[in-house]
């Protein structure tokens, strides 16, 4: 029974990384109709950035809360100014071009981020510090959920729960919504659009660094490439619940992270990926547009 409910957080610990990347992606197409696929990579950049400022911290001999609160309150803002720099060099311009340039744009961006990160920082995985504190009262149930689990449930919840609050009370959350229904129209209002996408990107990418910190903390190690396979799998999150969906998108991770929990449990972790996808194909076959997706028919 403790291994059921350990895999069961286990996928919950998943999912809540995974909805955290897959904000950002539905966040971004929902107002843009682009994936952003550098999203991946200024996950890794508030990872690293963490990793820097704790490393730095350590050396004074703070207390872990306050390692952790600082690290992660700087991964955050720092990925915030990465998200809006990327915004603003690689889409802005093409705002009005053909679909296919800013998605070449987007992977290229997507490289160089991931190269430009290898070549000041390094190649190989380095350990990433300790950052949160041991809670004494988790000894009897360690075998099911550690100090750093609770943490990521937690954080994720009060992320979610601050993320609705900006977009349904909030008047940038009212000009978000506006600019995903009808951007035109929303302009004609005097929404300044351009500043409500450089806002999204911001959002986004600071919940993406909130996943990349907490994941490398829970792991203990970090790579220029974690972003890769994080923001693959965010992304089919983002999809598999209806990409544009907000609630889609975090349902899907949840989805995602049991399947991947429970299949490296009970068959093989070498296998956790393919399931992964299988779902994905699986749901697309039925439901195309996602289990909360809506069907929207284009005029050609």
């Amino acid at each position: 029974m403790d291994y059921f409910f350990g895999l069961c957080i286990g996928g919950l610990t998943r999912g809540s990384i995974y909805a955290l990347l897959a904000l950002g992606y539905t966040m971004v197409y929902g107002i843009i109709r682009l994936i952003n696929f550098a999203h991946g990579e200024i996950y890794m950049i508030g990872a690293f950035t963490a990793l820097i400022a704790a490393t730095v911290m350590n050396q004074f001999a703070l207390p872990a809360p306050a390692v952790f609160f600082l690290a992660l309150t700087l991964a955050v803002l720092v990925a915030a100014c990465y998200g809006v720099s990327v915004d603003s060099i690689a889409y802005r311009p093409l705002r009005s071009a053909p679909r296919l340039a800013p998605l070449i744009s987007a992977i290229g961006m997507s490289l160089f981020l991931q190269n430009y990160v290898m070549l000041t920082q390094t190649a190989n995985f380095i350990p990433f510090p300790q950052i949160v504190p041991e809670f004494p009262f988790l000894a009897p149930v360690k075998q099911i959920i550690n100090s750093t689990q609770l943490v990521i449930l937690a954080v994720t919840a009060a992320a979610m729960g601050v993320f609705t609050v900006l977009v349904r009370k909030t008047k940038l959350g009212r000009a978000m919504r506006a600019t995903a229904e009808d951007r035109t129209m929303a302009m004609l209002c005097g929404v300044n659009v351009n500043r409500v996408i450089a806002f999204t990107f911001a959002v986004g990418s600071a919940i993406a660094a909130l996943g990349g910190t907490l994941i490398s903390a829970h792991t203990g190690q970090i790579n220029f490439t974690i972003g890769l396979i994080a923001g693959i799998k965010a992304f089919v999150a983002a999809v598999l619940g209806g990409i544009g969906s907000i609630p889609g998108a975090v349902l899907g991770s949840f989805i995602l992270g049991a399947t991947e929990s429970f299949a490296s449990g009970y068959i093989s972790s070498d296998y956790e990926d393919a399931f992964a996808f299988i779902l994905l194909i699986l749901i697309l076959v039925i439901k195309p547009a996602g289990l909360l997706g809506r069907n929207v028919k284009e005029k050609v």
